[in-house]
Parts: structure tokens; sequence; C-alpha cells
């Protein structure tokens, strides 16, 4: 059985925004740029067609992917995220113990993690980690770059 993709409402408005897109737009560009460059006549030497085809080849990729991660789409009401708890949808502000730092994440699925943009994904470590705590928890998490301490300063509905 194929993994759940936990996206947001925004995250799902997204994805199915990038497949129509490829869907109606991208393939037809493609195919003009395929019938002109075999208009061009031998096909064995014609780097535009060969680029073409790389181009429809990645394009069909990606929305069989698209496909597949919203086939198998869960998405999270952020409107009706427990604020008690860290929760998938909702935006939390920590404190990096060690730097004496605020951060602010948004708990996102791994589909649309973008650190970034601060996006972090529930599978993250950081993510994992604070998934379920409370205003006030300190959390120690593993990373490849060490061990880190955060304390929880409070949990929100993101923007």
């Amino acid at each position: 059985m194929d993994k759940k993709n936990i996206l947001t409402y925004e995250g799902l408005k997204k994805l199915e925004d990038e497949l129509e897109n490829l869907k109606v737009v991208r393939r037809k560009e493609v195919s003009q740029k395929i019938k002109e460059a075999r208009e061009q006549g031998d096909l064995s030497e014609n780097a535009e067609y060969d680029a073409a085809k790389d181009e429809q080849r990645d394009i069909e990729a990606r929305i069989e992917e698209l496909e597949k991660i919203l086939k198998n789409a869960e998405v999270v009401v952020e409107e009706e995220a427990d604020l008690d708890k860290v929760s998938i949808g909702c935006s939390v502000k920590i404190l990096d113990c060690e730097f004496e730092e605020e951060l602010e994440y948004k708990i996102v699925g791994s589909t649309e993690a973008n650190s970034l943009k601060g996006k972090i994904s529930n599978e993250s470590p950081v993510g994992k980690a604070l998934l379920g705590k409370q205003v006030g928890d300190t959390v120690t998490v593993e990373t490849p770059a060490g061990e880190f301490s955060y304390k929880v300063l409070s949990i929100h509905r993101a923007n």
C-alpha cells in the first residue's frame, strides 16, 4: 500500500495547479517544439529535437509523480488543528536553548516541506520531536549536525 501524503489545503492546491499547468500548457508547448524540430529534417543530429523529447519525458514523469501524490493525499484542515499541542498544519514558535534564538516553523507533510520557507516535515528529526508537545515542553533532537534542545514557546494557526 502506498504511503499517505499529508498535505495542507494550500499544498494540495499548489500541486493541483502545477498538474493542471503541466497537462494543459506545458504538454502543448513541448509537442509544438517537437513538431518544429521534426520539420528541420534529419533527427539523428537534431539537438532541438533531442532536447524537446527530454523535456517531454521530464514533464510526463512529473505528471505521473503528481498524480500519485494526489491519489494518496490526506488533507489536514488547519482550522481544525488542536492548538493545545503541536500537530501537522500548525505553526510553532520554539527557542533554540543553545543559541537563545527564537525560531518559527510550520509543521507540514514531507511533500510540502521547505526549510527556506519555514516549513518543516512531520518526518524530519525536529518535526517528529515536536509533534504532540505542548507550550513549555523542551525536546532534545539528535540531528546529523549534533544534539539540539528546543523549548516550545507558542502554538498557533499558520498564516
